[in-house]
């Protein structure tokens, strides 16, 4: 059998509840909806260091953030392991990126060149920008800085239109798409997605605290004006690839880095423990394995287990170097590799979450099917049953009734950092392992 096409388009702090198949009546994404229908939905997938560029170097290698060294934003993702692209490429593969890329470190407005893009042959990439709608980008191997049309979204999507159009059938391809929306600033969508939603008709989960409620409505109403823009490129996309006539052999993943709290437990942004930063979307069509039928799978897959999961349904070996669990079996009908939890932790806060003002910390926990679990340096801090208390409200932690409970995810919790080599240590003892220079917030600097 031909080996299949992989098209994997991820979005940037995309949470997991942001669309109508996830039971989200409010927000507009028919073509993820009918998408879901015909897909793989992993309904618990999850961003175990919910921050970009820990995510985006984990979906590169297979491996863990304090492996690879990237657990905070705009440092170097050495090419010390077999990247994705290295694996796709060694089985014959074309492989292309477009989009953000923020990996790089090296400023997020630079010229990359070829010998830090691990391995990717096509490329219209920016390190990072937000400005959506004056938004550079470089080609290939030209330092020119040039700028996508309009916003920025839907001319990474037309240039990913036009490679799959234009590639040559007689070699497979991995197409890697990423896009800066719905990330802030919440309001920069195209005018016609805006105008689908009034901030005032905004219903808010209930844990968002009363005194963000109003900022919340209004993010709100610009991230899902976002979602829209972006679920429109999703139909072309999938559009383009009926066209071309390589729908049945293509696999096809739609995702996200993290999650955005959006007023959520009194938080915005990132790197937080609570649901609404760690769930991410995931959906992967593949009619040539799994026909045009939606099947939901529980499995807590992670960033870590991306990369070997995609080469796994590629039928392609696995590298020594990956530390991420294989679900390809577990599609078809397999057991499920995992124990049943996935490590949610942050390694060093910074930005959003830094220390001060905001109040962030490190920390460590386990997130099962039905519980969250997560403890920092000093000791316990979050208990949840996520079965009963779907919004995390009520807080479990040191409540005597739950002692057994908090014990045994402790003990698992403790058992699963050792097996992984993490010795939770402070987050500065990390930034003086791997060299990194922070400011005062902890934060590593970058330039525009």
């Amino acid at each position: 059998m031909k080996k299949p096409n992989v098209v994997f388009v991820f979005g940037d702090q995309w949470r997991a509840h942001a669309a109508g198949y996830a039971g989200n009546q409010q927000i507009k994404t028919p073509n993820l909806d009918s998408l879901s229908g015909e897909s793989v939905n992993f309904v618990n997938a999850v961003s175990g260091c919910p921050v970009c560029s820990p995510y985006r170097a984990s979906l590169m290698t297979g491996q863990f953030p304090l492996t690879h060294g990237v657990f905070v934003n705009d440092v170097y993702l050495s090419h010390n392991a077999v990247s994705i692209a290295d694996a796709y490429a060694g089985e014959g593969y074309d492989t292309a990126y477009i989009g953000k890329w923020h990996l790089d470190g090296h400023g997020r407005s630079n010229y990359i060149p070829p010998e830090r893009r691990q391995g990717f042959d096509y490329w219209k990439v920016l390190e990072c920008t937000h400005d959506y709608n004056n938004s550079p980008y470089y080609s290939g191997n030209s330092d020119e800085k040039l700028y996508w049309e309009e916003y920025d979204a839907i001319a990474q999507t037309r240039d990913a239109q036009d490679y799959i159009t234009n590639h040559n059938d007689s070699k497979p391809f991995l197409l890697m798409l990423s896009w800066g929306p719905p990330h802030n600033p919440y309001q920069t969508a195209p005018e016609e997605y805006k105008a689908m939603y009034d901030s005032d008709k905004i219903e808010l989960r209930p844990n968002v605290t009363e005194s963000m409620a109003e900022k919340a409505r209004q993010d709100i109403a610009g991230y899902y004006a976002h979602c829209s823009a972006l679920d429109a490129c999703i139909g072309d996309l999938l559009d383009t690839i009926g066209s071309k006539g390589i729908e049945e052999n293509t696999i096809f993943i739609f995702t996200s880095d993290h999650g955005d709290m959006l007023g959520s437990q009194g938080h915005q942004r990132k790197q937080r423990p609570w649901d609404e930063s760690i769930r991410v979307p995931f959906l992967l069509r593949y009619p040539a394995m799994f026909g045009n039928e939606p099947k939901e799978l529980n499995a807590l897959i992670d960033a870590p287990d991306i990369m070997p999961t995609l080469l796994g349904l590629c039928g392609m070996s696995i590298p020594d170097t990956v530390e991420g669990l294989d679900y390809s079996g577990y599609m078809q009908d397999g057991e499920n590799p995992s124990d049943g939890a996935c490590i949610i932790g942050c390694p060093h806060p910074f930005g959003e979450w830094a220390r001060q003002p905001q109040g962030g910390i490190e920390y460590r926990g386990i997130r099962t099917l039905r519980y969250t679990y997560v403890r920092t340096i000093e000791g316990p801090w979050l208990l949840y049953d996520n079965q009963k208390d779907p919004y995390q409200l009520k807080n479990l932690i040191n409540k005597p009734e739950y002692s057994s409970l908090q014990a045994k995810f402790e003990a698992w919790l403790k058992k699963k950092l050792d097996d992984r080599g993490d010795e939770f240590l402070t987050g500065m003892e990390y930034i003086r392992k791997w060299g990194y220079k922070v400011n005062k917030n902890g934060t590593v600097p970058y330039t525009n």
